[in-house]
């Protein structure tokens, strides 16, 4: 391969933010966490890889059309201008494409999951499309990511159950929750040239509220979680778990309180143990029913 295609990939890479895989892994962890719940344990093996191939597709897709609507805004801000698409290295047109292209083919994967998630699967792409342009006009364009972040969620219970009970909901609406803490948090690292640009986002809207709203949406999520463990009767694993993450959101508090930009990002990046962590206790949860599933997943193939 020569230098210039080398690079020009690299370009590739870094417009799709694989280079940076904590967004692969905050998409990860709600659609483990549906997945998981819809199946009480390891969910089919067909379902699972679709299922994750179909986030990081979807994410990369996301990235692509997000630099595509900034363009022009992240040339005034100091972490971004230097992106391919702003510094123009890749072109608007090429950044469409590829977006469009791994839309399509997320859309492609998700065939053998039946009609009822192929439906589902629209208006997920619609809202990880139209995100971006929310900041133009939404005070908390962080719920709206939450939303969109989270659709794998009742996708999940679909595909595996065929509807969405009580549960799926909540734990929905608990990651909606859980993004607008993270993303506020990530927000306040650009929060001063936010301002300059009249970029709205959740750490704008707050004002000197913004700590206090970040721990409220973390508490908020653990509470609707709390409720789902009680109403399902989980055990004590869930419950440690479920405290660890307790424990992680007190300590994004001691990193976020001063509005310090490198000890919130930081905070933002920390995020992935706390989505994690409330995995872990889910498989924790399960034990039994993921030895025996392991088998049932391999005879989906």
């Amino acid at each position: 391969m020569s230098k210039l295609n080398a690079a020009r990939m690299q370009d590739y890479v870094l417009l799709l933010r694989l280079d940076k895989p904590i967004g692969i892994l905050l998409l990860m962890w709600p659609t483990l966490w549906g997945l998981w719940m819809a199946a009480e344990g390891l969910p089919p093996l067909p379902v699972l890889l679709i299922f994750v191939a179909g986030l990081v597709l979807m994410r990369s897709a996301g990235c692509a059309i997000n630099d595509y609507a900034d363009r022009n805004i992240d040339l005034h801000v100091e972490r971004t201008r230097n992106r391919p698409l702003t510094s123009g290295r890749i072109t608007s047109k090429e950044a469409l494409l590829l977006a469009a292209g791994l839309a399509v083919v997320a859309l492609l994967i998700t065939l053998p999951l039946g009609w009822p998630v192929i439906l589902m699967s629209i208006p997920a792409a619609f809202l990880a499309g139209s995100y971006p342009f929310t900041k133009r006009f939404c005070p908390m364009p962080q719920a709206y990511l939450g939303i969109a972040f989270g659709f794998a969620i009742p996708m999940a219970y679909v595909a595996v159950q065929g509807s969405v009970p009580l549960e799926g909901w909540l734990i929905f609406i608990a990651n909606v929750f859980w993004t607008v803490a993270y993303d506020t948090e990530y927000a306040l690292v650009d929060k001063p040239d936010d301002l300059k640009l009249n970029i709205k986002t959740a750490a704008i809207t707050l004002g000197r509220y913004d700590i206090a709203g970040i721990m409220t949406c973390y508490a908020v999520c653990l509470l609707l979680w709390a409720w789902v463990a009680c109403e399902l009767g989980f055990g004590g694993f869930f419950w440690a778990a479920w405290l660890v993450a307790i424990a992680i959101a007190v300590y994004h508090f001691t990193l976020i309180r001063n509005r310090d930009r490198a000890k919130c990002f930081k905070a933002f990046l920390h995020n992935n143990w706390f989505g994690g962590a409330l995995f872990s206790g889910l498989v924790l949860q399960f034990h039994g029913p993921v030895a025996s599933g392991f088998g049932r997943a391999l005879n989906g193939f």
